[in-house]
């Protein structure tokens, strides 16, 4: 690699430190992982966006109670603490907290379900636009169909959720640099921001390319006379894509670990001694 030959090793009174150079490197490594990992809140913002639209034009009623559109986020949260909740009991506890899924591989548990959230979804929006063509006489009132239907993608887009975060997160936190630990926690977040501005740009898009001969895009002003199935299937798509992409990366990746893990123990380990010498002062 071309930045090889600016890369300087030099000693200092600790050791060899790698330089700035190298950090880079590191640096160039992990942004390869972070831009995969972009695609899956394109996914997350169709779950707090679209499909809380179409929970809204459904029969949304348990005897005679509303349930709020937006509330349907409570499936989405709720797979999330399920899945904590399950993994840890299941599958950290059992094996002593010793073993478990890698960062890297919880990373790909997440976008891969993620991509099955998406087909789901595009199935139930399906079964949506059925019961619009046979009730075409108001299209504007509530749909006879109910909008638990919609429990599916929310609860499997929640699980991928838990994977993704708890994986992209530990990731990015251990494998940093020992330089660029403090902006670790920033590169998290900014895939967050960047699926969502990808999104947005991936929505006016295909509100250009899609108008058909009625002159209707897929993304219409009126949720019923959208086809978000269509839509759905063209994010699971890119998202199976990504995935791919993400697999090559992740194989080809050289894990950090003595500046990740090793560097956080040892600082675990220097915290441990400051509290033992206060308790001898006192």
């Amino acid at each position: 690699m071309w930045l090889d030959k600016a890369a300087v090793i030099s000693d200092g009174d600790f050791g060899k430190e790698v330089t700035k150079v190298e950090e880079l490197k590191m640096m160039i490594r992990i942004l390869l992982i972070w831009a995969t990992t972009i695609m899956f809140w394109c996914v997350h913002a169709q779950m707090i966006t679209l499909s809380v639209q179409q929970a809204a034009s459904m029969d949304r009623s348990i005897g005679k109670f509303q349930v709020p559109p937006a509330s349907f986020n409570v499936f989405f949260t709720g797979g999330i603490m399920i899945t904590l909740a399950l993994y840890d009991s299941l599958i950290m506890k059992r094996s002593g907290g010793s073993k478990g899924l890698t960062n890297l591989q919880k990373i790909g548990v997440g976008l891969a379900i993620s991509i099955i959230a998406m087909a789901a979804a595009a199935g139930t929006e399906q079964k949506r636009l059925k019961v619009i063509r046979s009730y075409k006489k108001n299209r504007t009132t509530t749909l006879p169909l109910t909008a638990f239907v919609l429990f599916p993608q929310f609860a499997i887009m929640g699980i991928a959720e838990a994977f993704i975060y708890s994986g992209s997160l530990a990731f990015f936190i251990g494998q940093a640099p020992r330089g660029m630990k403090a902006i670790s926690n920033s590169l998290f977040f900014t895939t967050i921001a960047f699926g969502y501005f990808v999104t947005t740009i991936l929505v006016n898009l295909i509100k250009k390319i899609t108008p058909g001969k009625d002159g209707i895009p897929w993304l219409a002003s009126k949720i019923n006379d959208s086809r978000l199935d269509y839509f759905y299937a063209v994010i699971s798509v890119l998202g199976l894509i990504n995935f791919g992409v993400y697999l090559v990366c992740a194989k080809r990746y050289k894990p950090n670990s003595s500046h990740g893990s090793a560097k956080d123990s040892d600082d675990v380990n220097a915290s441990h001694d400051e509290e033992r010498a206060r308790d001898a002062e006192i």
